[in-house]
């Protein structure tokens, strides 16, 4: 499990974004949000290193946390 700060994700519309990027490396990822805090973790076989270039082409960079 791996957990990321993303500041520009405030809405369903956003997570719905975040959630196709993580998508696109592991379809079988498990995906919580937390929207008022601006957090997503992610439960995947791949490391963190393989979302965050996907999260951030999506137009919703991340930093681990």
């Amino acid at each position: 499990m791996m957990q990321f700060h993303i500041p520009d994700m405030a809405c369903g519309g956003c997570l719905r974004g975040v959630t196709r990027a993580a998508h696109s490396i592991d379809p079988q990822a498990a995906i919580e949000a937390d929207l008022p805090a601006r957090r997503v973790k992610i439960t995947s076989e791949h490391p963190s290193t393989a979302f965050l270039p996907a999260l951030e082409a999506a137009g919703f960079p991340a930093t681990p946390t």
